[in-house]
């Protein structure tokens, strides 16, 4: 299952996923818009193995039947805007509340077995730290939020809490790789 396949990344995803034969359930935000899923479509083995759906990841446990009878997820949906108006709903509502809204119906859900969880750079560059030679950058480096904030990057920010929140979760719920 593949969350946000009209995406470059997520696209590609199905694309490998399908070339290896296997069969993809993807969420794209609107599935009879073909300027959206007319690339999807046209993939080879699509015909026969890909199933687009139409989910928001905004209402909590409307992806609990998505995820049902499949082992893994990949979950990429995520707004990058460099210019909002409202910040908490054009980035933080989507970008964290949706991924823990994925990662909730993947825990409820005992036939998933692997989640993975697509972050940015912007997760991880933007803290002030100075990076030195001796600087190790593992699970535990993340952007500052405040940093981004003072910066005025807000997507930047949020990136930053929905990978630290998904890593948390992964680690709470004790099922998935981290």
């Amino acid at each position: 299952c593949v969350t946000g396949a009209s995406g470059y990344i997520a696209s590609w995803l199905v694309k490998q996923l399908l070339l290896r034969g296997y069969t993809v359930k993807a969420s794209v935000r609107d599935p009879n818009d073909p300027r959206k899923t007319r690339h999807l479509l046209g993939l080879e083995g699509a015909e026969s193995r890909l199933m687009l759906f139409k989910v928001d990841l905004l209402e909590q446990g409307s992806f609990n039947f998505r995820v049902e009878g499949w082992v893994g997820v990949f979950h990429i949906a995520s707004p990058v805007y460099h210019h909002v108006l409202d910040p908490q709903v054009e980035l933080l509502d989507p970008i964290v509340k949706g991924t823990l809204n994925v990662l909730s119906s993947c825990a409820k859900t005992p036939c998933v077995k692997q989640v993975a969880l697509t972050s940015s750079i912007a997760a991880i560059a933007y803290n002030g730290k100075p990076r030195t030679p001796d600087v190790v950058v593992d699970e535990n480096w993340f952007s500052d939020p405040d940093y981004c904030k003072s910066l005025k990057i807000s997507s930047f920010r949020y990136l930053s809490l929905s990978t630290r929140y998904g890593t948390n979760f992964a680690r709470l719920h004790n099922r998935y790789g981290t």
